[in-house]
């Protein structure tokens, strides 16, 4: 019985994500090619410094499909093994799509701001990144993908995947381990403050 129904949820899984993949690698093909009409397709120097390598646009058509098949496959994996425990799919379909978006607003505010020239915001980020990095598990796969696709356009590929790596390392440390010591010692002060009103 149980066989009967993982070979379906399997099936199913595999076509999500090749509609997910497809999607996307129609998404990246219809950019370069618009670049191109546009006078070409653009490139860009690591950390924008003019020094260094530059790299261009059309590697991001090889790696963004071959990313998204990737990270949808890590996370229906994660969902599976987490539906096992909690038997919320539903709910945790939900919050898949919350980092989903989360990870594509933040990077899309990453790109425009970088656009426009809003120092005010980008000298934040590393802030934002770390309070972020205390609510909610950016190193989720869902979460990178949208942060990529989300810089895509501005930056191409290859940047946006490396500095998310980065992040994602630092909010995998946040997430796991500083945030658990911290509920632990506000619920200890909040605990205490009940224990003893009048202090």
């Amino acid at each position: 019985m149980m066989m009967n129904q993982v070979i379906p949820q399997r099936q199913h899984e595999t076509k999500t994500k090749a509609f997910i993949t497809g999607s996307v690698t129609v998404f990246i093909f219809c950019f370069l090619f618009w670049e191109l009409g546009q006078g070409g397709v653009g490139s860009h120097h690591l950390l924008a410094q003019q020094s260094l390598p530059e790299i261009s646009n059309w590697w991001g058509g090889l790696l963004l499909p071959v990313l998204t098949w990737y990270l949808v496959g890590r996370t229906e994996k994660r969902l599976g093994h987490q539906a096992l425990q909690v038997k919320r799919w539903s709910s945790l379909r939900s919050l898949v799509l919350r980092l989903f978006i989360t990870g594509l607003v933040l990077g899309v505010l990453i790109a425009v701001s970088f656009s426009n020239g809003y120092s005010l915001f980008l000298d934040n980020v590393p802030y934002f990144i770390v309070a972020l990095s205390l609510l909610i598990p950016i190193y989720y796969a869902e979460f990178i993908l949208g942060f990529i696709l989300g810089m895509t356009v501005t930056f191409g590929v290859i940047l946006p995947t490396l500095f998310i790596l980065l992040l994602a390392g630092i909010g995998f440390l946040i997430y796991r381990f500083i945030r658990p010591m911290i509920m632990k010692l506000t619920l200890k002060l909040m605990y205490s403050l009940h224990k003893n009103p009048n202090r």
